[in-house]
């Protein structure tokens, strides 16, 4: 019996994947047949994909990761990112069958939420992280920073639509005119690797320190990976003050950085809204309405 987590089951239907739910352990059964795993507990805070323990026949361990299948190229984009890391602030790559969804990386400790370390320790560590994977990867196939943010502009009135408009209509115009900029600002030249969902439950203990599991990749401007440590926690102190952290500690554009937080924001708590993930998504907007007020 394989046990999906309840909001990896919630996302599945939401992207119409009902068949994968239904073969998941037939497809679990013949990845440990083929690639000589045994695979055993799944983790319950997993969002995107079943996720689970697992060890090869020499005893090595690792974890498989089953990616839920939806429009895009999940599996493969996250492939390529593991694989142009290296290993360097990202699980390594062991093995992959992106046609399946199927990834098998390097396992990992605790994660950042599990330690319960004040929110300053916390981005501290997550910028180390994020910096770690900046780099050149112009040929890598990727989405660019200015083609998120063309999705972005379409997925925010789509869901605010849906939803019944949860957030103000001031929100969501901040939102649109931000993801407008920020795509605007991309230069193909200047962009680098990014991991593209940089939170403290995707940042997982590692020998050398922390690496971020989840990549989404994108080629873009690094203050991307910084927009979304602006979108969490955000009734957690002053959000201009932690943009201009942000932008000192690496040296970024604290503007842009805020652009994306703004973006990041309304989108994520709509998708929140969408799928129940709440209180959180409900505090996004409420901040969000704050914000363009």
């Amino acid at each position: 019996m394989v046990e999906i987590p309840a909001v990896v089951r919630q996302k599945a239907l939401a992207a119409g994947a009902q068949a994968w739910i239904d073969e998941l352990p037939a497809l679990v059964r013949s990845i440990e047949v083929e690639w000589g795993i045994s695979v055993g507990r799944p983790y319950r805070d997993s969002t995107e994909a079943f996720v689970a323990e697992a060890t090869s026949v020499d005893g090595t361990p690792a974890v498989l990761k089953l990616i839920v299948p939806r429009d895009g190229e999940a599996a493969a984009h996250e492939a390529a990112v593991l694989r142009l890391a290296d290993g360097e602030g990202c699980p390594r790559l062991l093995r992959e069958d992106v046609s399946r969804g199927a990834l098998l990386i390097e396992r990992l400790g605790r994660s950042l939420y599990a330690l319960g370390i004040s929110t300053r320790r916390r981005h501290e560590i997550l910028v180390s992280a994020a910096k770690r994977i900046w780099r050149p990867a112009a040929d890598a196939g990727l989405p660019t920073g200015a083609a998120k943010a063309a999705w972005l502009a379409e997925f925010i009135p789509s869901m605010w639509e849906e939803l019944d408009r949860p957030c103000s209509e001031r929100a969501f115009e901040h939102a649109l005119a931000s993801a407008k900029r920020r795509g605007e600002a991309h230069r193909d030249e200047a962009a680098v690797l990014v991991h593209g969902d940089v939170h403290q439950w995707n940042a997982l203990e590692a020998a050398d320190g922390f690496k971020l599991v989840d990549p989404d990749g994108l080629l873009a401007e690094a203050e991307y990976d910084l927009g979304i440590i602006m979108r969490e926690d955000p009734l957690d102190g002053d959000l201009r003050k932690r943009a201009g952290w942000l932008a000192d500690r690496t040296g970024l554009d604290a503007d842009a950085i805020w652009e994306w937080g703004v973006v990041e924001r309304v989108s994520t708590g709509l998708l929140g809204t969408r799928v129940g993930l709440q209180p959180i998504a409900r505090q996004m907007l409420a901040v969000a309405d704050e914000l363009a007020q």
